[in-house]
């Protein structure tokens, strides 16, 4: 009898030594979850497991590392944190944030693992748990908001994961550009006020006249041309989270009345007397540097306490380069979905080697323009503008020298660095390079046709 590799095996029975409680729990996590023994293979996992990471071979006895990396070894050894060993070092529950290959493709997944003590007070067991991270995805495509997979943003992903559940308030901090809005929004998704509004305030917009009638609303007659009772924004936020964007470009003297609000918890409507209840998650975000401001006196420092009780950084486009094929693949797709747009391998290594200022919202432009420019649908370097195509120079990878060489030499030479030097699997390095897997194979056919 055959079966397909989207029916996974039943599992064996788990050794019969196993008391049933501990094998019985696994079925009680809604989300994928395994016992583990501590030499890392799986001893048993429970049905929504299997149907996440099932390929059509039974799961038992296989290390837990192959099943979600595609590993030879732990993860600690592939240079990532281990949860299990951590766990056997320190003695207690532990839980990251993990890259998992999956049959749908790579994921985001929150692990959480916890040690299982015998009579004997020693570990002998840890059962796994994972969540999947819904406010991110590793691919392209799709609702998702934030997309990545380098270091830097698994490890900004990690942390928004860890305080989206609380109620604590969350200072983002960045750069223009680095998607701070889809970072607050991926806050308010994983909060128990996710079925709340989620209400947007650009701090920078708010002139000292607007700013109490914005945020707190007005009584009807409350000044000339109130011709009505309006409700402000921090009361149309009651239930769910209330995002100051900028807020480090509120003037000084307006800062006292939203730290009032924090304290308090009550705001006046601008013309009313009775005081209103406020309810809303507060999130924080500014690209200034707002303990530069305390110095200077234009940023009040109990304002600042009151809203730094997690600071968050938004990795800049320069600190997270790796993401720029993945991320470009992803804004071609939304800029036209039914083209088909695709990098080629120099300008590939163009994007990669500039420096983006602007960071994401300048490279949707750089893709924009240049996705009007190409004629066949394959972006080149001179799709690209001047400052970005001419940052690749100096930057080719080993081998290549200055002279001025075929744009389709170019792109063969680097093609070969890439494959060379790219651990993983085709469509891996086809997702790096911001290209379709079938394209990538075409290319590799005509280099191979070209060496012959």
């Amino acid at each position: 009898m055959t079966t397909s590799a989207s029916t996974p095996l039943p599992d064996p029975r788990p050794p019969r030594h196993l008391r049933p409680e501990i094998t019985g729990m696994l079925d009680t996590f809604r989300e994928p979850a395994i016992l583990l023994g501590l030499d890392y293979r799986i001893i048993a996992a429970n049905q929504a497991y299997r149907r996440t990471y099932g390929d059509g071979h039974p799961l038992q006895e296989r290390h837990c590392y192959e099943v979600s990396h595609q590993y030879r070894v732990p993860c600690d050894q592939a240079g990532e944190n281990c949860p299990l060993k951590s766990s056997l070092h320190e003695g207690t529950a532990q839980r990251v944030l993990h890259l998992h290959h999956t049959p749908r493709g790579d994921e985001h997944v929150d692990v959480e693992l916890f040690p299982i003590r015998g009579d004997d007070g020693e570990i002998h067991y840890f059962v796994e748990v994972m969540h999947q991270a819904r406010s991110a995805s590793a691919r392209a495509g799709g609702d998702h908001g934030m997309i990545g997979r380098s270091g830097p943003f698994n490890h900004m992903l990690e942390l928004i994961q860890r305080v989206a559940p609380r109620r604590t308030t969350v200072l983002l901090l960045g750069e223009s550009g680095t998607g701070k809005e889809l970072a607050a929004r991926a806050v308010h998704d994983g909060s128990d006020r996710a079925g709340g509004p989620f209400v947007p305030v650009d701090c920078s917009g708010l002139t000292e006249t607007l700013f109490e009638s914005e945020l707190f609303g007005h009584e009807k007659g409350a000044f000339t041309g109130a011709q009505y009772r309006k409700t402000g924004l921090v009361e149309s936020a009651r239930g769910g989270t209330l995002f100051l964007d900028e807020v480090g470009d509120i003037p000084l003297d307006l800062q006292v009345k939203l730290l009032r609000l924090l304290e308090t918890n009550t705001f006046r409507r601008v013309g009313g007397v009775e005081p209103q209840k406020a309810d809303f998650r507060l999130v924080c975000a500014t690209h200034r540097d707002l303990r530069s401001m305390i110095r200077e006196g234009t940023f009040r420092e109990d304002l600042y306490y009151r809203i730094s009780a997690f600071p968050v950084h938004l990795p800049s486009l320069r600190e997270r380069h790796d993401d720029i094929p993945l991320l470009a693949e992803h804004l071609l797709r939304r800029l036209d979905p039914e083209a088909e747009f695709e990098l080629s391998g120099e300008a590939a290594a163009c994007l990669a080697a500039y420096d983006f200022p602007g960071n994401i919202r300048e490279l949707r432009n750089i893709l924009e323009r240049a996705s009007v420019l190409t004629d066949d649908g394959v972006i080149r370097p001179q799709d690209l503008p001047p400052e970005c195509a001419c940052s690749g120079a100096g930057q080719l990878p080993p081998g290549q020298d200055d002279a001025i060489i075929p744009l389709e030499e170019a792109e063969a030479r680097y093609l070969r660095w890439a494959v060379a030097r790219f651990p993983g699997e085709r469509r891996e390095l086809a997702q790096q390079l911001g290209i379709s897997e079938r394209s990538l194979y075409r290319k590799l056919q005509q280099l191979d046709r070209g060496s012959d």
